[in-house]
């Protein structure tokens, strides 16, 4: 077990009876002490289950694991991804034009702008109608083929600035490998006015490939010229050239990434293709700014005030202390669908680990189990659980303080929706946090009616991060907040949250898998089960069609 001061602390003050209804009623000042803002972002984490002691305890935990030291060393391009020997450089990809950033004897700054330059170009050949199509038809349909980190973070993004859309250039998103999302949109496009961005950071994600192959049949089924379909119909995103070209993306057409940009981190590179075709290179622009923001402030913020840093040591206290095994994110508002997926891979992907940087056995738990949906919907589906259940569970709540306001109103029933959704996130975080306690008088009696059937237990642990409204430059902090949480966690739990070893075992398991579907014979060299499932499968004739 960790033998630093603050932890041995905290892992006592664990051990006692905190509750937020005795919480809120020792200080009257509590939502206000308990709350921080930047970045057009009001972060309150008052319902959080802990006070002024626990606070500190987690500030000091923070100082102990020299955590200003690990953000420097983030920021700064030193290998902070020690597993893979490279840099993580996420954030010099929001950096503006003109700062400089070396690693390496590079200038990172000069090498990420050059990118995006590249990318502006294609981005306003599409979008202006110049690129066109095999039979000279401007493009209408664009299709981001990608996975996980390729595709994850232009869907959320793109779905949430749906309003910034000034285009009629439809933007479509592919990911499964079974070829159901691409079949049914090959039904309804036109080969003719359809464009696919092949997003692979190393060109060889089987997910990604086999549905790439499988665009390029459908196009040459329209038209034969292969060069041509090759040359007017696809863009190639990826850190590797050779293979791009050897696939057939012309020249032209290849965007380059680095090795040192995660897939979970890469939305703010040219993986961000389809966000620019969709709102524009000036909204996309104003993204990464957000973000830059975000960053600069999680740079030099005191720690009490900083939203990333508090956010983060919160996770750890909830996570690694209390034991509570789930976390939950809810945005009230529905451009955000996306966003509780987004965050699963993230925050999953990066600190599901259970090895620290020393290659040995964490004996804590680290990362939650996390997911999540649009408040509304959630409260027809599991809120019930959050109330009433018998797990505990850490929440989110989301919700931007003004929509529909100015020109935008064009009915006042949207307003007052509007209204509405902010009611819920408020009254729902009251209720997990005091149970029964948050009720008025006139409920409380109603109550008593069916006696412990309606019983709410609170003490459910949440934050509620209020945005001024949803843009493009808050949604880049709000992204950024949560990349630098994920990183925070990290360091208070010593492992490296920029490999994600777990993700490759499956696909090169996967790959002998395949190669037995491709026979019919019975080899019997897998595990009983995954025997006895390739013979029934075999038997009916399956994976040969």
């Amino acid at each position: 077990m960790n033998a630093n001061p603050a932890w041995q602390t905290l892992q006592n003050l664990a051990k006692t009876d905190l509750d937020l209804n005795a919480l809120f009623a020792k200080d009257a000042d509590r939502g206000k002490t308990f709350s921080a803002s930047a970045c057009d972002i009001y972060m309150d984490f008052s319902k959080q289950v802990i006070d002024e002691v626990i606070l500190q305890n987690l500030l000091n935990l923070a100082n102990e694991f020299e955590l200003s030291n690990k953000i420097n060393d983030l920021l700064t391009g030193k290998k902070v991804n020690d597993t893979e020997n490279r840099e993580a450089l996420h954030t010099a990809l929001r950096s503006p034009k003109g700062e400089t950033l070396m690693v390496n004897g590079v200038d990172v700054n000069t090498e990420v702008h050059a990118s995006l330059s590249k990318a502006e170009i294609l981005v306003n050949l599409i979008r202006q109608k110049i690129w066109r199509g095999y039979s000279g038809k401007a493009i209408t349909d664009v299709v981001n083929i990608g996975v996980g980190g390729s595709d994850l973070g232009p869907l959320m993004a793109t779905t949430a600035l749906s309003e910034w859309a000034d285009t009629d250039i439809k933007v479509h998103f592919v990911s499964n490998m079974d070829g159901t999302q691409l079949d049914s949109l090959t039904k309804v496009l036109n080969p003719q006015t359809t464009l696919f961005i092949i997003s692979s950071k190393s060109f060889g994600t089987i997910d990604t490939l086999s549905n790439a192959n499988t665009a390029l049949q459908w196009l040459l089924a329209a038209h034969d010229n292969r060069a041509t379909i090759l040359h007017r119909h696809f863009i190639g995103i990826s850190t590797r050239a050779d293979k791009m070209s050897e696939w057939g993306i012309h020249t032209d057409n290849q965007l380059l990434l680095w090795d040192w940009v995660g897939g979970r981190f890469s939305m703010w590179s040219v993986i961000g293709l389809a966000i620019a075709i969709k709102i524009g290179m000036d909204n996309f622009y104003e993204l990464l700014a957000g973000a830059n923001l975000m960053d600069k402030h999680f740079a030099v913020a005191d720690f009490r005030h900083n939203l990333p840093v508090l956010l983060g040591l919160i996770g750890v206290w909830n996570a690694t202390f209390l034991n509570i095994h789930a976390h939950s994110v809810l945005p009230y508002d529905g451009r955000l669908s996306f966003f509780p997926n987004y965050l699963t891979q993230l925050e999953m992907e990066s600190n599901g680990k259970s090895v620290n940087r020393e290659g040995l056995a964490v004996g804590y738990n680290t990362c939650p189990i996390l997911w999540g949906d649009i408040g509304s919907n959630a409260q027809h589906a599991f809120y019930q659980l959050l109330h009433q259940g018998t797990q505990r569970v850490s929440c989110d709540f989301i919700t931007p303080i003004y929509r529909y306001n100015g020109a935008q109103i064009y009915n006042s029933s949207l307003a007052n929706q509007h209204k509405l959704s902010l009611s819920n996130c408020l009254a729902q975080s009251q209720v997990m946090a005091f149970g029964n306690g948050a009720l008025p008088d006139e409920l409380k009696n109603k109550q008593d009616e069916f006696g412990k059937f309606k019983q709410y237990r609170g003490n459910q642990p949440s934050t509620t991060l209020l945005l001024n409204s949803l843009s493009p430059k808050t949604l880049g902090s709000l992204i950024a907040l949560y990349e630098h949480k994920v990183y925070v966690m990290s360091v208070i739990w010593q492992i490296n949250p920029f490999d994600q070893w777990g993700v490759e075992v499956g696909k090169v398991m996967a790959n002998s898998v395949y190669n037995e579907l491709q026979t019919t014979d019975f080899t019997n060299k897998f595990d009983s089960s995954t025997n006895a499932l390739l013979g029934v499968i075999k038997n009916k004739g399956g994976g040969r069609q």
